[in-house]
């Protein structure tokens, strides 16, 4: 593998890292209702587990609330199993049409909590970074290169991950004043 190729893997493992770490931040919620809290739910639907997402229509009513209208009234009570086997933190209320989610306000000490919980995420997408530098600074080393040529594929790696760290900082910041706002 040449060198551009290389750090062209390096930057998609990078951007995949930050993604992950979007995606992981979507599921911590910031008292405001975000259809993203139930995108892992699965509902046993005729044998088959299926995505809640699939089986019924997510909306926002209020800013805390969240509305599930299924296609298919009959799974009602599976969508409220689901729910609460998800162990999301949120209890179904279901008036034989539409299951409602209602999110409770944050308190300071839970706002905290969270801040950490983030923070925690943060750190593991950092950790991940520095694996992905190590894995392709070895892959360079591999390639028997010139010695100025390894030496400016390391420079550009590591170039690679302060700007991938930035943006974890970045993101990590936004999440942060996200949960303390009330």
């Amino acid at each position: 593998m040449e060198l551009d190729e290389l750090l062209l893997e390096c930057e998609s493992r990078m951007e995949e890292s930050i993604t992950s770490m979007e995606k992981r931040f979507l599921n911590v919620r910031a008292g405001r209702a975000n259809p993203g809290i139930l995108d892992g739910i699965m509902v046993e639907y005729y044998g088959a587990p299926t995505p809640l997402k699939q089986l019924a229509n997510i909306s926002i009513p209020e800013a805390r609330q969240l509305s599930i209208k299924p296609f298919d009234k009959s799974i009602l009570g599976d969508i409220e199993k689901a729910i609460f086997e998800a162990n999301i933190g949120l209890t179904p209320n279901n008036n034989g049409e539409v299951i409602f989610l209602v999110i409770p306000a944050l308190t300071e000490d839970r706002r905290r909590e969270l801040v950490k919980q983030v923070k925690q995420i943060a750190e593991e997408a950092k950790i991940a970074l520095r694996n992905i530098r190590q894995d392709i600074n070895n892959d360079i080393k591999k390639e028997k290169l010139p010695e100025d040529i390894e030496k400016q594929g390391n420079e550009e790696v590591q170039e690679l991950i302060n700007k991938y760290n930035k943006k974890i900082e970045e993101a990590l910041k936004v999440k942060e004043q996200e949960l303390m706002t009330i």
